[in-house]
């Protein structure tokens, strides 16, 4: 018997702009100072049109700056959108309110840990919902509408932003305070969620992810201590050494260029090597690929491929779970 039954989406609210509530309409910049958020309930009674297409259940998992999430909280979250999946084979996906300072982390994160083709969607906004202009309304509204979408499942987890759906692998916060801030840098956005209520798909990432990983967190407790360190000319090597002694298992060098950097800094990457941690280098440049050239496999290091610094260490902190042997995270590295 046909249905017009609408699909049933979870929505999570986990804090950030989207939230926050500030003194007037035209704060902007201090919106957070007094703390104050709004419920996700509360965010999604601004937009009752979401009920129109889909079947909400709203939940708050958290209600922080987006500052403050942690590894801690990725793994809670991981495991309460697969546990959604596993109790309810009848949802058509999540979508999950997230600050943006750290959204596109949290996204990679869920990318690499979801264990489900249904479409995950993570979305924030860059002004307040008490700001003139905001964007809050119809990105939460625009993560709703994908996340119900049939077509959005099978691509890994999703962004949805500024009406425009990017992956969780590709996708950075490229300015402070536009709107048009998150992007996938050469690689492209993946579709739109357009302006004639429709879903459209252009792409479908081609990495690994979601259901395909090898990385299950339901037993993981807690995350290996990886850490980033930043190159730049004349850097040396005290801020490696002072990781490598505080009891990092590893270390992303986020590199120059192609990935090299100033000699007192590599030979402490090296020295951190001897002690034991992991070493990967990536580069800060936003674009390009780090190659495993002659020099970076004669002195062992890990390259990132064209990870980001920032998701290099996500993808080494989930592989130390698995494994410390070299040739197996570097897979890793260039399968993810």
């Amino acid at each position: 018997m046909a249905t017009n039954a609408r699909p049933r989406v979870y929505v999570i609210g986990t804090g950030g702009s989207i939230s926050m509530v500030g003194r007037r309409r035209t704060d902007f910049v201090n919106y957070s100072y007094d703390g104050k958020h709004l419920t996700i309930q509360e965010l999604l009674a601004r937009v009752p049109e979401v009920n129109e297409f889909a079947q909400v259940v709203a939940e708050q998992f958290l209600n922080v700056g987006s500052p403050e999430i942690s590894p801690a909280h990725w793994l809670a979250l991981a495991r309460r959108v697969n546990e959604i999946f596993r109790q309810d084979p009848e949802a058509a996906g999540v979508a999950i309110t997230h600050g943006t300072a750290t959204l596109e982390e949290t996204a990679y994160f869920l990318n690499l840990t979801v264990k489900d083709r249904r479409p995950v969607v993570v979305t924030g906004s860059m002004r307040p919902p008490t700001g003139l202009g905001t964007d809050a309304d119809v990105n939460l509204l625009d993560s709703v509408r994908v996340a119900a979408a049939a077509q959005s499942a099978g691509r890994g987890v999703l962004t949805v932003l500024n009406n425009e759906i990017q992956a969780a692998r590709h996708v950075t916060k490229t300015n402070s305070y536009r709107l048009e801030t998150f992007r996938s840098n050469e690689l492209g956005l993946l579709g739109y969620a357009d302006s004639d209520e429709q879903v459209v798909f252009y792409q479908t990432p081609g990495r690994t992810h979601t259901q395909d990983t090898e990385f299950d967190v339901a037993q993981v407790m807690e995350l290996p201590l990886v850490d980033i360190a930043y190159a730049y000319a004349g850097a040396d090597g005290r801020v490696v050494q002072a990781l490598a002694a505080s009891g990092s298992a590893g270390i992303v060098a986020a590199g120059l260029g192609s990935g090299g950097s100033p000699r007192a800094f590599m030979e402490a990457l090296k020295q951190a090597q001897r002690q034991g941690v992991k070493v990967v280098v990536a580069t800060q440049t936003g674009n390009g690929r780090v190659m495993r050239t002659q020099r970076f496999d004669e002195d062992g290091y890990l390259v990132a491929d064209n990870l980001s610094p920032k998701k290099a260490r996500i993808l080494l902190m989930l592989a130390l779970t698995r494994t410390h042997d070299q040739a197996e995270i570097q897979r890793m590295m260039l399968t993810y």
